[in-house]
């Protein structure tokens, strides 16, 4: 599925993002997150060299769930929160599609959150883009899933009292074979995050800080902004030492079992005390996920972005079509047996 369809001269035709554009009007607010996303799916998309004929998006409800109408792929705008038990069904009947899954934080986490869990665990080979922008945006401005503590929205005119979901923690918690993070203002980054995901295969989870410029405006400003960006992200890089800071001072060291910011520009830490990211390591990755810390407190830890797990584990339609080659071969089928079962009861 990487390679581009054939011209009318038999060379390879080279896509370019507009090819993954349908003719359809953009209806998001000026300035919303989701235009940077599209951007560099369709981008991505393009440099993937995918075949339009065999690929499908699917989505649930929400702002973020009118993707499939801009994308000049196959797709499907399915019902709130169970875009992932279409998508698992779709990619059963046809494994040779590339299938991604569009949602958002109350979509996904709300509604959706059991179907969410389930195609977690089971492991199927598609891809969940999941837009973070901490507040209900479609049905104008209700506090989300994702929403901070206290969040005072037209539905919380007092303040949220409901803890958030962490995206990340629920992903692991599901028994997640690939976890990531990355932000809607962030173009480059964004982008190998979508390659990366696309080059695992099992069911890759990654969450996009996207900001919703007309309800909840700067929810990740500290972590998007070029003032603040380096002292408050984390960029991890597999096999580097947790750095960060604008001056690169900055590092996680492991003090006992738990995580403590130091500083390695004053000759009592260097890069060889801090930990070193592995994107294998469970453990490791079970703390990155808890790094949630409110920025503006003391010693708050920084957010992490890029691939924070990612495991080699059989996909569910692999396990399923090797059980039923293995019942096809069997020779003594016998139709009556099957359908009685192992056991059986006699009434007397």
């Amino acid at each position: 599925m990487s390679t581009n369809p054939p011209a009318g001269n038999g060379q390879p035709t080279v896509l370019k993002g507009k090819d993954f554009a349908s003719d359809q009007d953009v209806r998001w607010c000026p300035g919303c997150g989701d235009y940077s996303i599209l951007k560099q799916v369709q981008t991505v998309f393009a440099d993937l060299g995918l075949d339009k004929d065999k690929v499908a998006v699917i989505s649930g409800i929400g702002c973020s769930s009118r993707f499939p109408y801009y994308m000049e792929t196959y797709g499907m705008h399915s019902i709130h929160g169970r875009a992932p038990a279409f998508a698992s069904g779709l990619k059963l009947a046809n494994p040779d599609l590339d299938v991604w899954v569009v949602t958002g934080d109350g979509d996904g986490f709300s509604i959706g959150g059991n179907h969410m869990l389930h195609v977690l665990r089971r492991n199927f080979d598609i891809n969940l883009l999941i837009f973070n922008n901490q507040i209900y945006g479609l049905t104008k401005g209700q506090y989300s899933p994702t929403s901070e503590v206290n969040k005072k929205t037209k539905s919380t005119p007092m303040g949220s009292i409901d803890y958030p979901v962490n995206p990340g923690a629920f992903a692991l918690g599901s028994s997640a074979s690939f976890v990531a993070r990355s932000m809607d203002r962030d173009p480059k980054h964004l982008k190998a995050m979508l390659h990366r995901s696309h080059q695992h295969r099992g069911t890759s989870f990654l969450e996009i800080y996207q900001n919703c410029n007309i309800f909840n405006d700067g929810a990740f400003f500290t972590f998007t902004d070029k003032a603040t960006k380096a002292d408050n992200g984390l960029f991890l890089e597999q096999g580097q030492p947790l750095i960060f800071g604008a001056e690169k001072n900055k590092g996680i060291r492991i003090n006992g079992l738990r995580p403590e910011v130091v500083s390695i520009d004053n000759g009592q830490y260097t890069a060889d005390d801090l930990w070193v990211h592995d994107e294998k390591d469970i453990f490791k990755a079970s703390m990155l996920t808890r790094f949630f810390d409110d920025p503006s407190e003391e010693g708050a830890l920084p957010r992490p972005f890029g691939v924070i797990y990612e495991e080699d584990r059989p996909t569910y339609e692999d396990e399923m079509f090797e059980q039923l080659e293995v019942a096809q071969n069997k020779t003594d089928a016998d139709l009556d047996a099957l359908i009685a079962g192992p056991k059986t009861w006699k009434i007397k």
